[in-house]
């Protein structure tokens, strides 16, 4: 490929990327940054580019070491009652789960999902996913994001949003539970329509 074709594939998926460094760093100029340094790094390594994945993946996962490098450099934190206002969106719907003896009420209960592996290589599930996941108060998003796609720690996460354990564990299992809910009805209902 040319220099010029690759410049174009790699600003392609721009967008995504801004959306993605927006949500985890909080900062519009900290994500363009990171995003225009990931798209440096991956055009002054494209011939390094093995293929072994795809070519989206290997160029987030560029932004996602941008992301986290921004992150533990600038040791931030986010004040308390921010998070208490967004953590109280979930609690209604949360609650509503479940039975009064912390069992799945009967209309709650997840659904099996097939076979996750051919699901998970289906486009369209990603897009299905990342609706999802925009659905999400912005705290709890980032939070998973930061578990799940950046690889924090829990005790990393904690201090760079200066969270409790405690708090950090719920909000991973609320993300994680409207994360299951949103799929099921978007994805695994046989719908495979974003919720």
């Amino acid at each position: 490929m040319t220099d010029t074709r690759n410049a174009e594939i790699i600003s392609g998926f721009r967008p995504q990327m801004l959306k993605f460094a927006r949500l985890q760093l909080q900062d519009d100029s900290g994500a363009e940054d990171a995003v225009q340094e990931a798209i440096e790094a991956a055009l002054g390594g494209i011939d390094r580019f093995a293929g072994r994945s795809a070519l989206k993946t290997w160029i987030f996962t560029i932004l996602r070491h941008k992301i986290i490098d921004a992150l533990r450099e600038r040791g931030r934190t986010v004040q308390v009652s921010s998070l208490e206002r967004d953590e109280s969106e979930l609690d209604e719907a949360f609650d509503a789960l479940f039975k009064e003896n912390a069992h799945w009420s009967p209309q709650s209960r997840p659904k099996p999902w097939g076979d996750p592996e051919e699901a998970l290589q289906q486009r369209q599930f990603w897009h299905v996913f990342e609706t999802c996941l925009e659905i999400l108060p912005a705290r709890t998003a980032r939070v998973f994001m930061m578990r799940e796609f950046l690889g924090f720690e829990t005790d990393e996460i904690c201090t760079t949003l200066a969270l409790t354990t405690s708090n950090c564990n719920v909000i991973l299992h609320r993300a994680r539970a409207g994360l299951r809910q949103c799929l099921n009805q978007g994805w695994f209902a046989g719908e495979a329509q974003p919720c």
